[in-house]
């Protein structure tokens, strides 16, 4: 059973930081397409960031890049969402997902495992 956990959601002021961490449980991490997406009140889910196994691929939003980073420890089976110059529109539940498409890594439909998810507010 492949479980994940995020952590590093709050509250934030425009224009501030924050640092998103996803824990995966089990042995096959490294071998993993991770990503993170989010959901905002009455949104649809949508794509944020995607890594493939060795960090040496990202794919990111239009609406993120340039602010966010995506990166990822296989020895600590953790990947990471670095959100900078936050926007009030980042705000949303923000969701790790494991296991996806390598070919289709922006596409929710494709990962295997998801975390619960975590509050990011930004305020104005």
């Amino acid at each position: 059973q492949v479980q994940l956990v995020e952590s590093g959601g709050g509250l934030v002021q425009a224009g501030g930081s924050l640092r998103l961490s996803c824990v995966v449980s089990g042995r096959a991490f490294s071998r993993y397409v991770m990503g993170w997406f989010r959901q905002a009140p009455g949104k649809e889910r949508e794509f944020v960031a995607a890594i493939n196994w060795s960090g040496g691929t990202t794919f990111y939003a239009d609406s993120v890049k340039g602010r966010f980073t995506i990166s990822r420890d296989n020895a600590k089976n953790t990947v990471y969402l670095q959100m900078n110059s936050l926007k009030p529109e980042d705000t949303a539940d923000y969701y790790c997902a494991a296991d996806g498409s390598p070919t289709a890594a922006k596409s929710g439909s494709r990962y295997l495992y998801w975390g619960p998810g975590t509050q990011v507010t930004v305020s104005s």
